[in-house]
């Protein structure tokens, strides 16, 4: 028993020696299983003694003390604060969102009256010499203008609406006279005949002037007539007394001379003699009166007067036939800018009765409309190009049209844009969506170097420069730097084209924008 406790108790004393030959391996193992369980509560106290130096490491990685929680809450040594410079191509665009649509939607009033044909359908266009409607078998006829027709105009009228009406049949190809002249005279109610016949329609005139056409006709031949007459009597008048008269004027003045000169010599009674003296000097003032002037002031007055109702009739006849001569009412003109027009509505058939609005009509050519801040829009020019997505996230490229200063109370621009041709099926997809427009306003021919703004500095002489840091930026005022003076170009997103004129500048370089 004894020589099993101190085996036990020393294991290295079982181990083989020179004298003591190997025990198998199944006597080793069964060896330290001794050994284990007789000394069990050793390995109990080591195992936890590990565990708890094991937990110790962990929870040191977790638990902070209050004094190494505000060393680490202190700020960091201050360092520059540095970006790289940077190689590549610099833009400068404006960006805005613009509605796409047809441009200067309008609507179009007709007077009241039974639509009787020709209603175009939505997406048709209306061009110089279209007829947009007919109200009560009369055209409404669409020409090029921007004054609304507001009167109905004949030979007489004149003013600024006859002046758009001359220049807007010459536009169409009909010659309307003068082309400066703002009066409607003949030739333009020529003209507006022409049109009538143009589009298919008689061309409206004074009502019953045919008529009064041959009646003022009918009273100037009976005024000439008249004038014909009374010339004749007033040179009837003029000629005197006809040969018939003077000669028998001159036989009663020869008769009456004998009788007293026979008297005489027959020594007749001195009265009697007397008697035939009186009637000689009666025959001889008879026959002096015919030859004294003829009193003509009567003819002459109603010669006067034939003349004059002469011109009467006359000057009533011009005006019978200028009322003959073509009008343009006011409800069969549309004046139209920027033709030709799209269809964008209707509001009435045919057989209805209509008024007011009957069609709304936009530019028949797709545009885009936006608005830009004072500072955006003075980059713009009309001819720029730009570029929006399509439908599908394609680039589409269009053209700026217009750029127009802020009307009324809006600070805003106005800025319209013209897109590159679209098919159909693009302009359906378009048609009232809000897109995002790019213009470019500037760019670098090439790639160049640039720098943040916050990178210049000025220079004594107010040259601009930049600083590089060629040590650590984390050593702060201590890093190692140079300074790099630089020309300036193109500005685009908050950073500028820059070239060095002393000192040399690369890619990648470290330039200081702040501490």
């Amino acid at each position: 028993m004894t020589e099993d406790r101190d085996a036990t108790a020393f294991p290295e004393a079982l181990a083989p020696t020179e004298e003591t030959p190997a025990a198998k391996p199944s006597s080793r193992v069964s060896g330290w299983a001794r050994v284990l369980r007789g000394n069990k509560p050793v390995w109990i106290v080591g195992g936890v003694a590990v565990l708890s130096l094991a937990a110790g490491l962990v929870l040191g990685r977790f638990v902070i003390s209050p004094a190494d929680a505000a060393a680490n809450a202190a700020a960091p040594a201050a360092g520059l604060i540095t970006v790289p410079v940077e190689l590549g191509e610099l833009s400068n665009d404006v960006t805005i969102r613009a509605d796409v649509g047809y441009a200067d939607a309008v609507d179009v009033s007709v007077a009241e009256g039974v639509v009787t044909g020709r209603v175009p359908g939505v997406g048709a266009e209306l061009g110089g010499l279209a007829v947009a409607l007919e109200i009560a078998g009369r055209p409404v006829i669409v020409l090029p203008g921007e004054l609304p027709a507001y009167r109905d105009l004949q030979v007489g009228a004149t003013g600024p609406d006859v002046l758009q009406l001359r220049q807007a049949l010459e536009a169409v190809g009909i010659p309307a006279g003068d082309g400066a002249s703002d009066t409607f005279d003949a030739a333009l109610a020529n003209a507006v005949a022409r049109l009538y016949t143009e589009v298919g329609y008689d061309a409206p005139s004074t009502e019953d002037a045919d008529e009064l056409v041959s009646a003022a006709e009918q009273g100037l031949l009976s005024a000439e007539q008249g004038v014909t007459g009374a010339q004749r009597e007033l040179d009837a008048a003029r000629g005197g007394a006809d040969a018939v008269a003077v000669r028998e004027a001159d036989n009663a003045v020869s008769s009456a001379r004998r009788e007293l000169d026979a008297a005489r010599a027959t020594g007749a009674d001195p009265l009697a003699v007397a008697d035939l003296q009186d009637a000689l000097g009666l025959a001889e003032l008879r026959r002096s009166q015919l030859d004294r002037p003829a009193d003509t002031g009567a003819q002459q007055d109603a010669l006067a007067a034939a003349r004059s109702a002469r011109t009467q009739a006359a000057d009533e006849l011009a005006r019978a036939r200028e009322g003959a001569l073509a009008t343009l009412p006011q409800a069969e003109v549309l004046f139209l800018t920027e033709l030709p027009r799209r269809v964008d509505a209707v509001n009435v058939e045919r057989g209805a009765s209509a008024s007011g609005a009957a069609l709304t009509v936009s530019g028949a050519d797709v545009r885009l409309t936006g608005a830009a801040a004072e500072a955006d829009a003075q980059l713009l020019e009309v001819g720029a190009r730009a570029a929006f997505e399509l439908a599908d996230g394609t680039e589409h490229a269009a053209t700026v049209a217009a750029v127009e200063a802020p009307s009324g109370e809006s600070s805003r621009w106005s800025v319209t844009l013209e897109p590159d041709p679209l098919d159909a099926e693009q302009i359906q997809q378009l048609q009232g969506s809000n897109v995002r427009v790019v213009v470019p306003v500037g760019a670098t021919e090439g790639e160049v170097l640039s720098v943040p703004f916050a990178a210049l500095t000025a220079g004594p002489g107010g040259e601009s420069r930049i600083e590089i840091v060629e040590g650590d930026p984390r050593d702060g005022d201590r890093a190692e730097t140079r300074l790099v003076t630089v020309t300036t170009g193109l500005a685009a997103g908050g950073y500028v084209e820059v070239s060095p004129t002393e000192g040399d500048l690369g890619e990648g370089e470290l330039v200081v924008v702040g501490e």
